[in-house]
């Protein structure tokens, strides 16, 4: 075989090319084509999508792509190959408004307060949040001027657990109870509302900082996007063109307060 031959190899409907490899992309969203969340897939390969099937990829720049059946060719020209860490940044932030109103969550995060930190779980709002695989979710109110009581329910309002906000804190990480594994939809609820919250998983092995950021706005987890955002400028004003690390949360100074009450079935 010639030097610099191509070689192939078909993986559900997409053939990847063995040549030197291109950008690598990741996977957000599949539907088909043996895809799912989380995959790494070079730009240049070519992917056969049916009628019906589709897939959101997100490159090294962190810009998203999405491809709908039918279709057939490349994944994406443009490559998705990191570039400036300032001109990604810029690029990603150019794109925002646009890409949350297609996810719908301009109105729903218009008024948001601004996180200190893009992991937290803002509970004194509705709408989607984005957690890391693996990673206890830690709950954020705003305003922490006093004692609040507030409970979790999930969609189906089957069992109730009561907290209570200690005046002055704002951050507790949710509790460890097995009744919380597999429940992606929480309704809190605090004086005088209930916030249908959605928790949205990113895999662990998904480190770069742009391209979490963009899962965050595909998932229309816009607060914590806008938050990573400000800590990305943030890091590349002190590092310069450093390469840019993923920000890890360390809970071990968050309090885990008992529930009040773990209320069961909750009352009809």
């Amino acid at each position: 075989m010639k030097r610099g031959a191509s070689l192939g190899l078909l993986v559900g409907g997409l053939m990847i090319a063995s040549q030197s490899l291109a950008a690598p992309m990741i996977v957000v969203e599949a539907r088909g084509a043996g895809l799912r969340p989380g995959m790494r897939l070079d730009s240049a390969a070519t992917i056969d999508l049916k009628d019906g099937e589709r897939v959101t990829l997100i490159g090294a720049d962190g810009q998203a792509v999405t491809l709908r059946g039918t279709y057939a060719g490349v994944l994406t020209k443009a490559g998705g190959a990191s570039q400036n860490p300032r001109l990604a940044l810029a690029a990603l932030i150019s794109t925002r408004n646009d890409r949350a109103s297609k996810v719908g969550a301009i109105r729903s995060g218009a008024n948001a307060a601004p996180l200190p930190d893009p992991w937290l779980i803002d509970v004194s709002r509705s709408g989607a949040r984005c957690i890391r695989e693996g990673q206890r979710p830690i709950w954020w109110r705003p305003d922490g001027s006093g004692e609040t009581k507030f409970s979790v329910y999930p969609i189906d309002r089957s069992w109730r657990a009561d907290f209570v906000w200690q005046k002055g804190q704002t951050q507790m990480a949710a509790p460890d109870l097995a009744k919380l594994d597999g429940v992606k939809t929480f309704l809190i609820q605090v004086p005088g509302q209930d916030n249908a919250i959605s928790l949205n998983v990113i895999p662990a092995d998904v480190v770069d900082p742009l391209v979490l950021s963009s899962w965050m706005l595909e998932k229309a987890c816009v607060q914590q996007a806008d938050a990573y955002f400000r800590q990305i400028q943030s890091k590349l004003d002190g590092q310069g063109a450093a390469p840019l690390q993923a920000s890890s949360r360390d809970t071990s100074e968050v309090t885990t307060p008992a529930p009040m009450a773990d209320a069961g079935k909750a009352s009809q």
